[in-house]
């Protein structure tokens, strides 16, 4: 079987905290208003200059009644100011999609398909490179026919030991290729109960997956049959190999 490396996996959920007080210094602002109106009152109360006064008497009155005017004039400010914290809010929101994952582990039923598909065996040193070829024999007797793939391709191992692994590399098609070589054939992709995972990044790195595969049969007590199937969403003789997206089915028994 695999040689799995261990890797311990850590998941950091983002989180934003804001708080909100402008509102309350803004509120308290009116209060130093409150003791200058105050000032003109004094002047109000000199009865002696009655002639005088009553032009100055009538100016501190607007004054008085002006005090309640900044008490009014400062709410809107108050208002405002909460309109520049309101895009917080909008960005702590933000971080919820982020938490999007691949499932792993899903319940999933795998239809049977028409493929072509060629037979292969392998070293685990060379794995990658000998499945590109595969997939290349595969294209290339497609494409000299003008049949376009019907499905993304496919590699289903049959066995596997300490130095390599047997394959069938299949690509699922809608009408059967003539003139095949002896080693390709026309046949059906798997059915079934199974358990799917998704592996992104490199064919190297792929031992991190099935270790964690491992591990969640073992958690969950499920038996798995003696072969897997890796459906690469990304095509593997377009994409770099660090950016391959592989779903990764392990039927059930």
């Amino acid at each position: 079987m695999f040689r799995f490396r261990r890797l311990a996996l850590a998941a950091l959920i983002p989180a934003a905290a804001l708080s909100l007080g402008l509102s309350h210094a803004l509120a308290q602002s009116p209060a130093p208003a409150a003791s200058v109106s105050p000032s003109p009152a004094p002047t109000a109360s000199p009865s002696p200059a009655a002639s005088a006064s009553p032009a100055p008497v009538a100016t501190p009155s607007p004054a008085a009644s002006a005090s309640p005017a900044p008490a009014g004039s400062p709410s809107p400010a108050a208002s405002a100011s909460p309109s520049p914290t309101a895009p917080p809010p909008a960005a702590a929101a933000t971080p919820a999609p982020v938490q999007t994952a691949d499932p792993f582990g899903l319940e999933t039923t795998l239809e049977s398909r028409k493929v072509v598909m060629v037979k292969g065996t392998a070293n685990w040193d060379s794995a990658f490179d000998t499945l590109i070829d595969a997939f290349k024999a595969l294209n290339t007797l497609l494409d000299k026919q003008g049949i376009k793939p019907a499905g993304n391709s496919m590699i289903v191992y049959t066995s596997t030991d300490d130095t390599g692994f047997t394959f069938l590399a299949q690509i699922p098609v809608d009408q059967d290729p003539k003139n095949l070589p002896k080693d390709m054939s026309i046949g059906k992709s798997p059915e079934g109960k199974a358990l799917k995972f998704v592996h992104r990044g490199s064919y190297d790195n792929m031992d991190n997956t099935y270790e964690a595969i491992t591990n969640h049969l073992d958690d969950k007590r499920l038996e798995a049959k003696d072969t897997f199937i890796e459906e690469y969403l990304t095509d593997p003789l377009k994409t770099a190999e660090d950016k391959l997206v592989i779903n990764v089915f392990v039927p059930l028994k």
